[in-house]
């Protein structure tokens, strides 16, 4: 597909915003478009393709830096996977732990509901539980 596509339309094709379009060719993630006679972006297929993997990849929470990797790593095809294996697998300890620690702020916050009876603040069991040291 020649670059046929405005910014308008790669942002409607990939379900992102055409400041997040722009915002990662700023960063280096998209390269630079092509520009039509009236300075206007003009996106092909490859530009799609690509924003589509910054997308997906950043929905799943890769890093902008992580990202970045894996941009390099998916221009050298003929590259070793272990890598980009071994950085999904961080990524997935990363998530993990994330996991733990939202489960762990879950069951505080539940321990400290029942604390509630109402009336003031000033006799609020859950400002008290925030407050006093463990």
């Amino acid at each position: 597909m020649p670059h046929t596509l405005t910014i308008g339309q790669l942002a409607t094709a990939a379900t992102t915003p055409a400041a997040t379009i722009r915002y990662y060719e700023k960063i280096g993630l998209l390269s630079a478009p092509l520009r039509s006679g009236s300075n206007y972006r003009r996106y092909g297929s490859e530009d799609l393709a690509r924003l589509v993997f910054v997308r997906r990849a950043r929905d799943i929470g890769f890093t902008i830096d992580q990202v970045r990797s894996l941009l390099a790593f998916s221009d050298q095809r003929d590259g070793d996977c272990c890598t980009v294996m071994a950085l999904t697998e961080q990524h997935l300890s990363a998530v993990e732990q994330k996991i733990a620690d939202l489960v762990a702020m879950k069951n505080y916050l539940s321990k400290l509901l029942p604390l509630c009876g109402g009336g003031r603040v000033a006799d609020c069991r859950i400002i008290d539980a925030l407050t006093l040291p463990k």
